[in-house]
């Protein structure tokens, strides 16, 4: 089965450098550019299922990238983007240092309360990989947010930790893995 995890496009959230959880932000103009220029990417290939998360802004993606109708869409919770929990919408400048050290090295430095841990993140990963990997599918594509992206390749990628922390995932970046 070849896999095809990408990130959502640009939302203005993303554009004001702002940490964007689980707000149900949509894609700006850009982002549904960056959209139309990774279908390009695609293009031929013919999509068995598609994934996503509930979320708006990655159910659009994935519309715009495989040409599937959002009911044709699979969503799943559990590849929805990390709980930021009260640092949701701040400023990346104003993080401060826990929330900070976590989100660069989450391997060193524990999560800050409120927000989701590493090991909460790997277990929906994990529950949502173990199903997709009963699937007869040749061909899927994952639409999902920077955070859960991270996990999701580290497991598929047999990473270390099963985190493919850096380098970051940018919007509509695609990442093929075979299982």
């Amino acid at each position: 089965m070849n896999i095809y995890v990408t990130r959502h496009g640009q939302t203005d959230l993303n554009k004001a450098h702002l940490m964007q959880g689980r707000t149900d932000a949509p894609l700006n103009a850009h982002g549904r550019e960056q959209a139309a220029a990774a279908a390009a990417q695609l293009k031929g290939i013919h999509f068995d299922a598609v994934y996503s998360s509930p979320l708006q802004r990655a159910i659009d993606t994935a519309v715009i990238m495989t040409g599937f109708s959002p009911d044709d869409i699979i969503k799943d919770e559990r590849i929805i983007e990390v709980d930021f929990g009260r640092y949701e919408k701040k400023k990346y400048t104003r993080l401060g240092a826990r929330m900070w050290s976590f989100w660069l090295l989450p391997t060193i430095f524990p999560e800050p309360a409120t927000v989701e841990s590493i090991a909460h993140m790997k277990k929906r990963a994990h529950s949502f990989l173990d199903e997709l990997s009963s699937k007869h599918y040749e061909n899927v594509l994952i639409s999902c947010h920077g955070g859960i992206m991270r996990v999701l390749c580290g497991i598929l990628g047999h990473k270390k930790n099963e985190l493919m922390w850096n380098p970051k995932p940018r919007n509509c970046e695609i990442r093929r893995f075979t299982l």
